[in-house]
């Protein structure tokens, strides 16, 4: 077995087989629940830290679950970040590291989307007789053959890419649109609303579905792109920390109202609910997101860029007022997810390692990683093994702006510093040579810079793309 990638086989996994307890090997299929926030910060609600923003919902579901305090993203932006959740792999080995233009995302009327030949969470859960609905911003191509529809979504409801692209002088974008399934159900959507449109899209399609084994992926748009992020009118002025705070304010509102439904359905006993952020808050002048206690802001390799909160919960499954320390990444969600619904893995290389040990509390579980990868774009910048961070030494090191400069090689202890201060590299060069070696191998799978990597696929790519929705509309 290859130390990066797993190779599964086309083998139906029975439900019976998949636990170590009796107790979970009695329990129903769980339905599934996924809540992903935009651009929020580590250190942006209560029960990571946040003193500023009100949050007794999150904190609740935390108190009542699993927190992770070293969980990460592939990515320290949105579209390589998204697609490695919804198929298990890092974004270099399905070619969605980069955009069409070489940007760092997808831009609306791309030729570029995730691959119809990869295989998502939405289509893993559906050959174990899931019904599956993505609610939210998707990101991962506006065309037709890349929309949620046809990558094993039942339905979908939300916004195609981020809420910052709209039209706009140098940026010749349509009216940002609101989809149901295939079509444009708005063109302008009311980007105040969104919170409040998914959260009660959400309810209904639980209430609908509550007779069977459900997915519901719930993507929401906030805190967002823009410097000034929506809310409801509710929710607008009530924060101490102006906009920023009004929408995750809101957001723990959303949380605490699917929550509340699931319990009003006698279902939140059945279903297994994972709230995240897709990506570090970014940097803001003043500041509005906190990455505290991690060093560094969204979009790059730091620690606040690519750990994320991260909190499993599921009553009588997974242990309450649990936190732990072990390396798990969102791309662990799909073999997790197959394996908790006696579903097959794809039949192709992924990522991802089954977490449910370490979830699930079982005495001495440890992380499934022996090394996690830290891409920027293209280029491969650092690598974590144990509790050791080592930034690579690069020539050239792409930071912000795509400019290059040289970078020397930087070690640290994150179990002992967590905000990266005391560089290690010169007294430890055993442990900085044992990592690039780990880095050598995923030079040499998943590629770096312009090489490609022998594990690498290609992307989608479609022939004369078309706006959603005719400019002026």
């Amino acid at each position: 077995m290859r130390l990066l990638a797993v190779r599964t086989l086309p083998i139906f996994v029975v439900w019976l087989s998949c636990f170590g307890t009796a107790s979970l090997a009695a329990a129903e299929r769980p339905n599934f629940i996924v809540i992903l926030c935009d651009n929020l910060g580590y250190g942006d609600v209560g029960c990571y830290g946040s003193g500023l923003h009100r949050t007794p919902h999150v904190d609740k579901l935390a108190a009542e679950g699993m927190r992770l305090t070293s969980f990460y993203v592939s990515s320290g932006v949105c579209t390589p970040s998204r697609a490695s959740l919804m198929t298990g792999c890092y974004p270099r080995r399905i070619n969605m590291h980069v955009s069409d233009t070489g940007g760092w995302v997808l831009q609306p009327v791309a030729a570029k989307g995730l691959n119809p030949s990869e295989v998502t969470i939405a289509e893993v859960l559906k050959t174990a007789g899931y019904a599956t609905t993505i609610i939210g911003k998707w990101h991962l191509g506006d065309q037709p053959p890349f929309l949620p529809t046809r990558q094993g979504f039942d339905s979908y409801l939300g916004i195609p890419y981020s809420d910052d692209m709209t039209p706009r002088e140098g940026k010749p974008w349509p009216p940002l649109p609101l989809m149901k399934d295939e079509q444009v159900l708005e063109a302008g959507v009311d980007r105040d609303l969104l919170t409040k449109r998914y959260t009660e899209a959400a309810i209904d399609y639980i209430k609908e579905h509550r007779e069977e084994p459900f997915f519901l992926y719930l993507p929401h748009a906030m805190p967002g792109s823009t410097q000034h992020p929506f809310a409801s009118e509710e929710f607008q002025g009530k924060s101490q920390n102006g906009p920023w705070g009004d929408s995750v304010e809101e957001l723990d509102w959303s949380t605490g109202e699917i929550m509340s439904a699931l319990k009003r359905l006698n279902l939140d006993k059945k279903t297994l609910v994972m709230w995240m952020s897709d990506n570090g808050a970014p940097r803001r002048n003043p500041p509005q997101g906190s990455n505290l206690p991690l060093k560094g802001w969204g979009y790059d390799t730091s620690e606040g860029a690519m750990r994320v909160p991260g909190i499993f919960h599921w009553p009588g499954q997974i242990p309450a007022g649990v936190t732990s320390d072990e390396v798990c990444t969102s791309m662990d969600l799909l073999p997790t997810f197959a394996k908790l619904a006696g579903a097959s893995l794809p039949d192709h290389e992924i990522d991802g390692r089954d977490i449910w040990p370490v979830i699930s509390g079982e005495p001495g579980a440890k992380s499934p990683h022996e090394a996690f990868y830290y891409y920027f774009t293209d280029q491969l910048q650092a690598v974590r093994s144990g509790d050791w961070k080592l930034y690579l030494p690069l020539d050239g090191k792409r930071i912000r702006g795509n400019r290059r400069e040289p970078h020397k090689a930087e070690l640290y202890h994150l179990g002992n510093d967590v905000a990266e201060e005391k560089n290690l590299a010169e007294e430890q060069p055993a442990i900085v040579r044992r990592l690039m070696s780990l880095a050598e191998k995923a030079r040499e799978e998943l590629g770096d810079n312009d090489n490609p990597g022998t594990g690498q696929r290609p992307a989608g790519d479609y022939e004369n793309p078309q706006p959603l929705v005719k400019s002026g509309n």
